[in-house]
């Protein structure tokens, strides 16, 4: 008996396999469904990045949902504008073959039939037909042509649907912002007169429109968040996570200027290298003021949220495929009591003499 008393012992159930730390910053690839391990790494990352506090009075917005707004908004802006565009184009042309027939027929009195050598002939005016062709309006005193206007990218979306509000101080908004923000730093809601912008009182509950505040970490969005809604904004939402969940999900694109280094993720550590962190980005750098995305930024959103999309359908098909697997097996197991209760009360009716 004491040769097999420690066969089957708790202690080999308890032993671990011993962790190197060389590898201990790779993470496998293969998804094996919803575990512990996942559920409280989730919940780990919440605390990390999102800090929801109990009683929130205002709505939150995701970082992939605004990801999805802004594609849909340049989208529908490109399109109104190419329709705009082709409508004045045709309405032009129209102009034009009007005015190149008036002055066919009245040849004889237009002041290219005068005589040149005149002192005080003036020059000919172009018509809308070379405008569109690229010549541009001839001026009075003989200089070049002038090019027609292009259209400002620089200008807001027509029509935007959000307005986007950077809630930190002016100097932190001058070095990296998300792009189409406005400057509304949280000291402007303590004003007593005018606290708020003109673009601000135009969206407060407009039909159709939101306003989005967002910072780096929650701390003072959640403040401001609070506070507008309290004053009677019914249509504010906080960014969830801000710029430190934008670094993670969309590093490039959706800001311009460098991120700060708190929102950067801290570099994995290495056995062999010594871990350098990055220096700090210069102060002179002063982040580009633009109202739109160029289409490069665009297809570079599209492309990171494709992949939040694809990582989160492959979690969401694992999860029902176990729950699939545990319905099965509940099913067949109910399925095997359903006929050894059949197979009692046919046995029973079989012999009725009982």
């Amino acid at each position: 008996m004491s040769l097999y008393r420690g066969i089957g012992g708790d202690q080999y159930m308890r032993k671990r396999i011993p962790k190197n730390a060389k590898y201990q910053h790779i993470k496998t690839k293969l998804d094996t469904g919803v575990s512990l391990t996942k559920y409280l790494e989730r919940l780990e990352d919440i605390k990390k990045n999102y800090k929801c506090n109990r009683g929130e009075i205002f709505k939150r917005f995701k970082v992939s949902t605004f990801a999805e707004l802004i594609l849909q908004v340049a989208s529908v802006s490109d399109l109104t504008e190419g329709i705009s565009g082709d409508s004045s184009h045709s309405l032009d042309e129209g102009d034009a073959v009007i005015e190149s027939k008036h002055a066919n027929g009245s040849a004889e009195t237009s002041p290219l039939s005068e005589p040149q050598d005149q002192e005080h002939s003036q020059p000919p005016r172009s018509t809308l037909l070379s405008v569109i062709n690229g010549v541009g309006e001839l001026n009075m005193n003989g200089d070049k042509a002038k090019p027609l206007d292009e259209p400002d990218a620089n200008k807001p979306y027509p029509d935007c649907p959000y307005l986007l509000l950077d809630v930190r101080e002016r100097d932190q908004y001058e070095q990296c912002h998300i792009i189409s923000a406005h400057s509304f730093p949280i000291a402007m809601l303590s004003r007593t007169m005018n606290p708020y912008t003109r673009e601000v009182l135009d969206y407060k509950n407009a039909s159709g429109k939101i306003i989005i505040v967002y910072d780096e970490d929650e701390r003072i969005a959640s403040q401001a968040a609070t506070i507008m809604h309290q004053r009677g904004f019914d249509n504010l939402f906080l960014l969830s996570g801000g710029l430190k969940v934008i670094a993670q999900k969309f590093p490039e694109g959706m800001t311009t200027g460098p991120l700060p280094p708190t929102c950067l993720p801290p570099p994995e550590p290495t056995k062999w290298k010594k871990c350098i962190p990055p220096p700090p980005p210069p102060f002179s750098q002063v982040a580009e003021k633009r109202w739109r995305f160029t289409a490069d930024e665009l297809s570079r959103i599209e492309g990171q949220l494709d992949n939040i999309a694809i990582t989160s359908s492959s979690s969401r098909t694992s999860s029902r495929m176990s729950t699939c697997s545990s319905l099965s097996k509940v099913s067949s197991v109910q399925s095997r009591q359903m006929s050894s209760l059949s197979g009692r009360d046919s046995g029973r009716v079989q012999r009725p003499w009982k």
